[in-house]
């Protein structure tokens, strides 16, 4: 079946879920999103060894994993906009093209600079087809079945998150760390197949009129000025990069009030309960992201595990997300999101208290183990209620905007905790390398990502509504 007779064949009320286009649409959104999420942690079980082999500083691994994210968080908007516009298949279908072909010059990149650009590129790839995965799900299924198609898809994409750190260290002890990118190009095939196949095409009939790449181009000078403010550590450059990336967030604001067609739907964040869980995942997800770069280290560097035992370790987290993802989205769904979205990230930031344990002699069973079990188990309880939060308070026709922008927040708030917590703590340089400089200064990271956390799960509790409401028309 094409993705035009799937179309034809899902009726006006949409697809349902258990058949066979139902089972499609979610096997190419879970696979595409499923790619940008493992390309955004697999690279962090391969940092030291990138760094050896590429002889790069801290201040290059830190942009090797933030170049992807800036590019990413920062057009993710414009993509969401773009499948509204164009079609959400057609666009999430260029997307993984085009993010095949940035990883292939990831896997080939003799230099740590053009494996900065090259992550750069990949990042826009992912900026296109990552919003259009869910909304291609959210246009396509029936009202009544699109809680159960978010949560597979929520439940699977996160498993992909976590396997990166397992995938990695496997290719890498036993290939090469290139391959983490090359493995993308089959994969990437595969979903492209898949949509082509099954998905039907949806859009906002509202769209039209012209891009917004103004807006496009400033929210990427704010995000690239404020991160190389923050990995800059000091002097005229960190001011004058701080200065570039506040007055480009305040004419985005400006520009997208005045833009007839914006990237970003400003009215939108006028819902209170749209803007509060945006708010929740910008801290939760700077949180995720600081401690999965900070993790793999510590036990590579301090501990002395190799790559594939590091990858191994996170193992935990995966079985939670793989176990329990989905009866998370149950559960937010008959008791109303505010209790997920509050304990989710709190039992999380328990999780990472007890990731403090793991040090030089470390127990795996009695010290990482332990603190990735309860981390996982927060995620799980969490990730789908949110996804369904932030769509139940925008339109259906602008449901591709309204995931562009959570998956944006979520990706700046990875980005700026990356690029910030480093200096934070005190690393740079080489410093990565030494296993007493980074030991002191990782207990220090992983208090301040359990503080985000406890802060992201207050601000569900008295922000979030018990009942989700019907989106607005």
């Amino acid at each position: 079946m094409s993705g035009t007779d799937a179309a034809g064949a899902t009726g006006e009320s949409g697809v349902a879920w258990g058949t066979p286009t139902g089972r499609g649409v979610v096997a190419a959104a879970t696979l595409g999103s499923g790619l940008t999420l493992l390309d955004g942690t697999v690279v962090n079980v391969a940092l030291r060894t990138m760094g050896t082999d590429l002889d790069a500083s801290l201040a290059q691994l830190q942009w090797i994993t933030n170049g992807y994210f800036l590019s990413l968080a920062s057009l993710i908007l414009l993509g969401g906009a773009l499948g509204d516009r164009l079609g959400r298949r057609r666009v999430f279908v260029v997307g993984t093209v085009w993010f095949a072909l940035a990883s292939l010059l990831c896997g080939v990149a003799p230099t740590a600079e053009v494996l900065i650009v090259a992550r750069v590129l990949q990042g826009i790839g992912g900026a296109l087809l990552t919003p259009g995965s869910l909304a291609m799900i959210q246009g396509a299924f029936r009202a009544e079945d699109r809680s159960r198609a978010i949560g597979a898809w929520s439940g699977l994409g996160g498993i992909a998150a976590a396997l990166g750190p397992l995938v990695g260290g496997l290719l890498i002890d036993h290939a090469s760390w290139r391959w983490i990118f090359l493995i993308n190009l089959p994969l990437a095939a595969l979903t492209v197949w898949l949509a082509q196949r099954w998905v039907p095409e949806t859009r906002d009939p509202r769209a039209h009129g012209r891009f917004d790449l103004l807006g496009a181009a400033l929210a990427s000078l704010a995000l690239a000025g404020t991160t190389w403010a923050l990995t800059a550590g000091g002097g005229p450059t960190t001011w004058w990069a701080a200065g570039v990336g506040v007055a480009a967030a305040v004419a985005f604001v400006a520009a997208e009030r005045r833009v007839r067609e914006p990237m970003v739907r400003l009215e939108l964040f006028a819902d209170r309960t749209f803007s509060a869980a945006n708010a929740m995942t910008l801290v939760v997800y700077a949180a995720l992201g600081a401690i999965l770069f900070f993790l793999v280290l510590q036990l590579q560097t301090v501990a002395g595990y190799d790559a594939l035992e590091a990858g191994l370790a996170t193992l935990p987290m995966t079985l939670c997300m793989l176990l329990l993802a989905a009866r998370g989205g149950a559960l937010g769904e008959r008791i109303g999101p505010r209790v997920p979205m509050t304990f989710g990230p709190i039992v999380m930031a328990g999780g990472t208290l007890l990731l403090m344990r793991a040090g030089r002699d470390t127990s795996y069973w009695l010290d990482v183990a332990p603190g990735l079990t309860v981390f996982g188990v927060g995620l799980a309880l969490m990730v789908a209620p949110l996804t369904a939060t932030v769509l139940a308070a925008a339109p259906d026709e602008v449901a591709g905007t309204a995931s562009g922008i959570n998956n944006a927040v979520a990706r700046a708030g990875s980005l700026l905790a990356v690029a910030a917590l480093p200096v934070a703590v005190g690393l740079s340089g080489d410093d990565y390398r030494d296993p007493v400089v980074f030991e002191s200064a990782y207990g220090s990271a992983l208090l301040a990502c359990a503080g985000l956390l406890v802060l992201g799960g207050l601000v569900s509790w008295f922000t979030i509504p018990r009942r989700l409401r019907p989106p607005p028309a």
